[in-house]
């Protein structure tokens, strides 16, 4: 897969676009685009694999509880991973979607209860363990999440923002946080992976009530800008994905029988949870810089504003179809009202100076 990415991404740096070329190119383009957003896919898969199969985990009868983890770890590892995408430079793909972030959330949320509805029990046998827990869990999700999608939009259609996705997030920490386990160890890892789940959903609920105010961003006119508080809740579901994708049955029964206390194992996953999101927002920052790089500012003025800022200001103003925003057009009206005041003063001097050298001349 890799050798595919790169002898397409050669082909397309070489820029053939005559005669069969161009069709070529159309196909290989969005080839690029599809191998390039499963690379991280198949990647992370690819190392997971390796080390369950290094570690001999997730055999016989552990088959169905190690799924479970990791599918579901990697599930809020991937979910604070789009955050942070959204975060940093999705917002204006948001925006032209014309949805609210919630109604995809929801969607996901519903299509994942479904899921979990029917595969957490196998139906027919006895009701055994923790069944009844993970299929009621699934239950409340696509109940939610059908909410959650019927809230997102306005009557007049516009998108609008809701919390049901952040509360599905505290109820699954709750629920979570209360799982019966054989271990004492386990027991106390799920309890911290619970709070910290809750601790996400709880931190979301503040990000879009109080710091954005049920707006996409901080600010409508340039989706870059990020408040501080808008980062715990990634690195929260970063740290709730690793915490559950190591919390299986049989990584507690080797961490016990080496004695390593539940405070010391949570510390390092927190550590690895940084870690990741270090690594994601510098891939983001890569990215950015590469596709949109920031120019230099200008030590020119124009009364008094620095040129380059003044012309932000304007290209901010400016629509993706090149018209200019109400607030930029009041400006440039404004503008044009005082030069055609000045230009008829000037007239009406020029006129009355005349009229003046006129009388005169009578006189």
């Amino acid at each position: 897969m890799l050798a595919v990415q790169v002898v397409m991404g050669i082909y397309l740096k070489l820029h053939f676009e005559k005669g069969i070329h161009a069709r070529i190119r159309r196909y290989t383009f969005h080839g690029h685009g599809v191998v390039g957003k499963l690379m991280p896919v198949v990647s992370w898969v690819q190392m997971l694999f390796g080390g369950i199969t290094a570690l001999g985990f997730c055999r016989g009868d552990h088959l169905g509880q190690c799924l479970a983890h990791f599918i579901m770890g990697s599930a809020f590892i991937g979910y604070g991973i789009v955050l942070t995408i959204l975060l940093f430079v999705g917002q204006l793909w948001l925006k032209r979607t014309g949805r609210s972030q919630e109604f995809f959330d929801s969607l996901l949320i519903s299509a994942w209860g479904c899921v979990n509805t029917f595969t957490e029990h196998r139906w027919g046998g006895p009701w055994v363990k923790n069944d009844l827990q993970h299929t009621s869990m699934g239950i409340v999700w696509w109940c939610a999440g059908l909410l959650g999608i019927w809230l997102s939009r306005s009557r007049d259609g516009r998108p609008k923002r809701n919390l049901l996705p952040a509360m599905v997030i505290i109820i699954t920490g709750w629920a979570m946080s209360a799982h019966p386990q054989g271990l004492e160890l386990s027991t106390m890892v799920h309890s911290v992976f619970g709070y910290t789940l809750m601790a996400a959903g709880a931190a979301r609920v503040v990000e879009i009530s109080f710091v954005l105010r049920d707006q996409n961003s901080i600010s409508e006119r340039n989706g870059e800008e990020n408040n501080s508080f808008q980062f715990l809740t990634p690195f929260l579901l970063y740290a709730s994905g690793f915490l559950f994708m190591g919390a299986t049955e049989e990584q507690m029964v080797l961490l016990s029988a080496n004695h390593v206390s539940h405070v010391s194992y949570v510390l390092i996953l927190y550590s690895i949870a940084f870690l990741l999101f270090l690594f994601v927002s510098m891939l983001l920052h890569l990215y950015a810089n590469s596709t949109w790089p920031l120019k230099p500012k200008s030590a020119a003025k124009t009364n008094g504003v620095p040129f380059k800022e003044e012309t932000d200001r304007v290209n901010a103003g400016v629509l993706g179809n090149g018209h200019l925003t109400n607030g930029h057009l009041g400006r440039v009206r404004d503008t044009e009202e005082f030069e055609l005041e000045g230009l008829m003063s000037e007239d009406d001097t020029d006129e009355g100076e005349g009229m003046g050298r006129k009388v005169g001349r009578r006189a």
